[in-house]
């Protein structure tokens, strides 16, 4: 079974940005869904951004317009390149293949 490792999270101040990578031990290039998941704490975990196979995107309204998903089936690899971070943004960050495979998380911390 594949099996991902996030990397990439950080402290960053309001406004900064962070790019998340998430690296497959296996090929992607099949992989019909894979996205980015978000756990603050005292809340359930909630979807990011996924992207398809085809390049198709979706995201979550509060990240629409900041953030961006990508993926590199040549290296195997999953990004989130986030812009214009807030508070609100704080989380462990998830990548995921649809349904269940998740990497260990990376934490993001967005403070002055």
């Amino acid at each position: 079974q594949v099996q991902l490792v996030d990397s990439g999270g950080g402290l960053v101040q309001p406004g900064g940005s962070l790019r998340l990578s998430c690296a497959a031990s296996g090929s992607i290039s099949s992989v019909e869904v894979m996205g980015w998941y978000r756990q603050a704490p005292g809340k359930s975990r909630e979807r990011v951004a996924v992207i398809t196979d085809s390049g198709v995107t979706h995201y979550a309204n509060s990240v629409e317009g900041r953030f961006t998903i990508s993926r590199d089936n040549a290296k195997n690899t999953l990004y989130l390149q986030m812009n214009n971070l807030t508070p609100e943004d704080t989380a462990i960050y998830y990548c995921n293949i649809y349904p269940h495979i998740w990497g260990q998380g990376t934490q993001v911390t967005v403070s002055s």
